[in-house]
C-alpha cells in the first residue's frame, strides 16, 4: 500500500492503482473521455491531467501509478487550465452539430465543456469531414464526430475481444473504424454495440427506428403489439433520472399503452417458452449420448444472444452444431405473435407489426436475419433500444416517473422469476436448472432459494457441478450423473472459454454465454454510462423481481401451458420445431468487395 495525499486528503492505496483510481477512492472525480473500466490505461484524451508535487509537466491520472509520499491536486489553476485547453483543441476539430445530434443530452464532450467553463472554441480550424456509416442494421457510424478517444478500440478488442475497430492513419487525419476505412459490414462486426455505450459522443450509436414505430402507430390499418424484454424494467428509468436498479415494470407498462401499443407484452412469456424448448433440447441430447450411445454435440450452448451467435458463425464455426437450435426469446415471441396471438383477434400476420423494447443492438440485427421469417412475413419488425424508448416516451411527453404501475396484457404477457433473470449473466442457465432438474426428479433445485450462486455475480468465467439423485422412471438413467456447467458474459470472456473447451481442458454438458459484460443488464442498447457498479445494482434488482413473483419456474407458467395445448402441442414437436427452432451457418470473417 502507499499513502498519498489528494487534494489535501490523506488515503492509502494499492501500488497497483492509478491515481485515478486512488481518487475514487477518496470521493475525488477527476474527469476523462478515454478511460474504459477493465481495459489498459491509454492517456489518449489528456482530460484527467493533473498536478503532482515535484514533476515538471501535468501527468494523466488514469496511466500514473500511485507512489508512496505522492502529493496530488486536481482541480489547481494550473489543472483546469489545460483541461479547458485541452477540451477546446477537441472541439475546434469536432464536427458535433449539437444542435440535431442524438447525444446532445448525453453527450460527455459538451457536458464536460459545461463543467469546465468552455463558452467558446478559441481554436478555428479544419474540422473532421462527416461520413456515415449504415451498413449495419444495428449500428450507425459518424466519423465526423469522433474524438479519437479509443474508448470504441479498447471495448471491442479488450472487452469483446472482436477487433472490428481500430485507428487508421495519423495526426488530425487519424479514423476510427474497420482496416482499410472500410465499412463496419465488412468485417466480423457483432453489431453488440458496446462501442456506441462507452463512446463519450455521437461518433457511435445504435439505428434509430423511432420514427418507423410512430408511423406504424398511426397506421390504422396496423395491429402493433410491443414486447419488453426483462432487463429494460431495471433499466429504463435511469433515461429519467432514476437511480439505476429501479424496478419500473408497472410504469413501463403504462407509459407503452400511453404510446399507443395495442397490446404492451412481455418477452418474459416467450423467455419460459425459451427454457421449455431449450430444457427439453438438452435432455434430449442427454439421453442420446448417455443412453443410445450416440455421437451428439455437447455441450450445448445457449442460443439466446444474438452477439454470440455471429461470435459463433465467424470464429467457432465447427462449434454450430453445439448451439442449441431455439430461436432467441425475442424472435419466439415475434413468430407467436404474428400467428397464435394474431388468430385470437382475428388479424393476418401481414397485418401485425411487432415491436420489441431490446437492452441489445445487435437485437436489431437478429430481427432481419432472412431465416426469422417462419410467420410467413418477418418475425419482429422494429427493435429500439432502452435508450430509444427513453427518446420516445420523451417525445411523447410520458414522465415515467410520474405513472401508476399497471400490468402487461393477457395470453402472452405472464411470466415467471426464471424468465426475468435471463436478464443477468447466470440467468438462463439457473432458469434451464429450474425447470430440467424437476422434471427429471419432481423436486426443486438444490440451494437456497432456487438461486445457483456459483454462476452469478461478475466473475468472467464461473462454473458448476449439480449432481443429479432420485431421478424418477423416465429419467432413471441420469441417476448420479453430475451435470456440469458453465457461464460466460462477455464475448472476450466468451473466447478463453471456447479455447479452454477446445483445448481439452474442461468439459460441459451446458454452457451459457451472453454477449455483454453482466448479461443484457450491460447491453449495448442501455442507458450510458454502464461500469460494474451500475450492472450490479441492476442485477439485484432483476433477483428482487424473481423472488417477488409467485411462480419461479418456467413450465409452471399457466400461458406457457395453455398454448402447448391448444396450439404448439408439446416442447420439441412438429409446430414447435418450425415456428420457434432454426440453424445457423458459417460467416466470412472478411466480406469481399
Amino acid at each position: 500500500m502507499a499513502t498519498l495525499t489528494i487534494n489535501d486528503i490523506l488515503l492509502t492505496a494499492p501500488e497497483s492503482s492509478t491515481i485515478l483510481e486512488a481518487a475514487a477512492r477518496a470521493g475525488v472525480r477527476i474527469p476523462t473521455l478515454c478511460n474504459v473500466e477493465g481495459c489498459d490505461a491509454l492517456g489518449a484524451c489528456r482530460v484527467c491531467l493533473v498536478e503532482v508535487a515535484g514533476a515538471r509537466n501535468l501527468p494523466a491520472a488514469c496511466s500514473t501509478p500511485v507512489r508512496d509520499g505522492m502529493v496530488v491536486h486536481t482541480n489547481s489553476p494550473r489543472v483546469r487550465k489545460a483541461r479547458k485547453q485541452t477540451l477546446e483543441l477537441l472541439l475546434s476539430e469536432h464536427n458535433g452539430d449539437c444542435q440535431t445530434c442524438i447525444r446532445s443530452r448525453d453527450c460527455e464532450l459538451r457536458e464536460l465543456s459545461a463543467e469546465l467553463g468552455v463558452t467558446s472554441v478559441r481554436y478555428q480550424g479544419e474540422k473532421t469531414s462527416a461520413r456515415i456509416d449504415l451498413s449495419t442494421p444495428a449500428l450507425m457510424r459518424d466519423i465526423g464526430k469522433c474524438i479519437k478517444c479509443r474508448r470504441c478500440v479498447q471495448v471491442c478488442s479488450e472487452i469483446q475481444g472482436v477487433g472490428a475497430l481500430h485507428p487508421q492513419s495519423r495526426g488530425f487525419d487519424t479514423v476510427i473504424g474497420p482496416a482499410f476505412m472500410m465499412d463496419l459490414d465488412t468485417v466480423a462486426c457483432v453489431q453488440c454495440g458496446q462501442c456506441s455505450a462507452v463512446c463519450p459522443v455521437g461518433a457511435i450509436t445504435e439505428r434509430d427506428y423511432i420514427e418507423d414505430v410512430w408511423k406504424a402507430i398511426a397506421d390504422p390499418e396496423r395491429f402493433v403489439v410491443v414486447q419488453t424484454a426483462p432487463a429494460i424494467r431495471a433499466a429504463l428509468g435511469e433515461e429519467f433520472g432514476m437511480e439505476p436498479g429501479t424496478l419500473v415494470t408497472g410504469r413501463m407498462c403504462a407509459a407503452l399503452r400511453r404510446v399507443g401499443f395495442d397490446r404492451v407484452f412481455d418477452t418474459n412469456f416467450s423467455a419460459d417458452l425459451t427454457i421449455m424448448e431449450e430444457g427439453t433440447e438438452l435432455l434430449t441430447r442427454l439421453k442420446s449420448a448417455l443412453v443410445g450411445g450416440e455421437s451428439v454435440a455437447l455441450p450445448m450452448f445457449t442460443s439466446c444472444s444474438p452477439g454470440w451467435i455471429s461470435f459463433t458463425e465467424y470464429y467457432y464455426p465447427e462449434y454450430l452444431p453445439n448451439l442449441s437450435t431455439c430461436k432467441s426469446p425475442q424472435q419466439m415471441f415475434g413468430a407467436l405473435a404474428k400467428t397464435y396471438y394474431a388468430k385470437s383477434v382475428n388479424k393476418k400476420p401481414e397485418e401485425m407489426t411487432v415491436v420489441s423494447i431490446m437492452p441489445c443492438t445487435a437485437k436489431k440485427a437478429e430481427s432481419q436475419r432472412p431465416e426469422m421469417n417462419s410467420s410467413g412475413v418477418r418475425d419482429v419488425d422494429y427493435v429500439l433500444t432502452t435508450r430509444e424508448l427513453g427518446r420516445m416516451l420523451r417525445q411523447a411527453g410520458i414522465d415515467l416517473p410520474s405513472l401508476e404501475d399497471e400490468g402487461m396484457d393477457s395470453l402472452m404477457g405472464s411470466s415467471t422469476g426464471a424468465a426475468d433473470i435471463f436478464a443477468n449473466t447466470g440467468g438462463v442457465m439457473v432458469a434451464a436448472l429450474r425447470t430440467a432438474y424437476e422434471i427429471v426428479t419432481g423436486r426443486e433445485l438444490p440451494g437456497e432459494n432456487l438461486r445457483v450462486e456459483p454462476v452469478e455475480g461478475l466473475a468472467g468465467v464461473k462454473e458448476a457441478s449439480i449432481t443429479i439423485t432420485g431421478a424418477n422412471e423416465e429419467w432413471s438413467f441420469l441417476e448420479g450423473v453430475t451435470l456440469n456447467v458453465a457461464v460466460a458474459h462477455g464475448l472476450g470472456n466468451a473466447r478463453r472459454l471456447m479455447d479452454s473447451i477446445k483445448r481439452g481442458d474442461a468439459s460441459y454438458h451446458f454452457v451459457e454465454v451472453m454477449t455483454c459484460p453482466g448479461g443484457c443488464i450491460g447491453g449495448g442498447g442501455q442507458p450510458r454510462y454502464t461500469d460494474d457498479s451500475v450492472r450490479l445494482k441492476r442485477i439485484e434488482a432483476i433477483y428482487r423481481e424473481d423472488q417477488g413473483k409467485p411462480l419461479r419456474k418456467s413450465h409452471l407458467n399457466p400461458e406457457v401451458q395453455k398454448i402447448y395445448n391448444d396450439f404448439l402441442g408439446k416442447p420439441l414437436g412438429e409446430r414447435s420445431h418450425h415456428l420457434l427452432h432454426t440453424h445457423y451457418a458459417q460467416r466470412d470473417l472478411v466480406k469481399s468487395n
